[in-house]
């Protein structure tokens, strides 16, 4: 049985859930290349306002790529596609303009921490297990990928990860800036959730516009579109988001943003 990439729903929280529990989530070649539709989908839907990526069951985040793939699709002229397929992946997930949270829980490896990079938060139960193994594999890693990861933990721990493909828990992952926090296991889906929905009372407006922020800050100085930033900024004073916003505070009430 092959795994699949599903999308949910939970109120205004859309849900991205990869399952092949028999290979502790491990991303087939057909999970990847669903990840843009299933990105751009809970982009595009207005009723979703965060988006939380998770692992089916209770073993894994994502163990990494399907090894058992490799041999076909991860040689010769097919490893290009495979590569190609990957970042495509990636980018899709990385472009999707609503807060992103990855939960995480058990085996978190490979390219489950690569997805987990693509998410703006990182929330862990207390049993995560991380580790980048591709010097076990011989693997080749792409510059973005390590860029990534060394703006986060810092270039010497990536260097680390790296170098030695260790496993590494979840208190060593929150000290080195990789997580936001860490829960005790039964706890960690309530936290995630009750997080997504406080994040989702919020204007998305406003949401937005930070995150777009955050992404031009990621890019050289020379790069960094202002302009697209300061449009957005624009669009928050101009909505009635921002009306409502603070007509509800003169009138002591909870806002009911409408992302408009």
């Amino acid at each position: 049985m092959s795994g699949q990439l599903r999308v949910e729903r939970d109120g205004a929280i859309g849900l991205l859930i990869f399952d092949q529990q028999q290979r502790r989530n491990a991303i087939t070649a057909e999970m990847w290349a669903a990840i843009p539709a299933a990105a751009a989908e809970l982009s595009a839907d207005p009723q979703v306002r965060v988006v939380v990526m998770r692992g089916a069951g209770d073993v894994a985040f994502v163990a990494g790529a399907d090894i058992s793939e490799f041999a076909q699709l991860r040689s010769g002229d097919s490893a290009r596609a495979y590569d190609e397929s990957n970042t495509e992946a990636f980018a899709a997930l990385a472009a999707i303009d609503k807060p992103v949270i990855a939960m995480i829980h058990g085996f978190c490896v490979g390219g489950g921490v690569a997805l987990s990079l693509t998410a703006d938060l990182r929330y862990s139960a207390d049993d995560g297990r991380f580790a980048v193994p591709a010097a076990r594999l011989g693997l080749g890693y792409f510059m973005s990928g390590v860029e990534t990861l060394g703006r986060l933990v810092g270039y010497s721990n990536a260097k680390e990860i790296f170098f030695t493909g260790r496993r590494f828990d979840a208190q060593e992952a929150l000290h080195m800036g990789l997580l936001n926090a860490v829960y005790p296991k039964a706890e960690l889906e309530a936290a995630v959730m009750d997080t997504a929905r406080a994040i989702a009372d919020n204007a998305p407006l406003t949401i937005r516009a930070v995150k777009r922020s955050v992404q031009e800050l990621s890019r050289p100085e020379s790069e960094r579109d202002r302009g697209r930033v300061e449009q957005t900024i624009a669009e928050c004073y101009a909505s009635d988001d921002y009306k409502e916003g603070v007509t509800a505070f003169l009138e002591k009430r909870s806002p009911r943003f409408q992302g408009r």
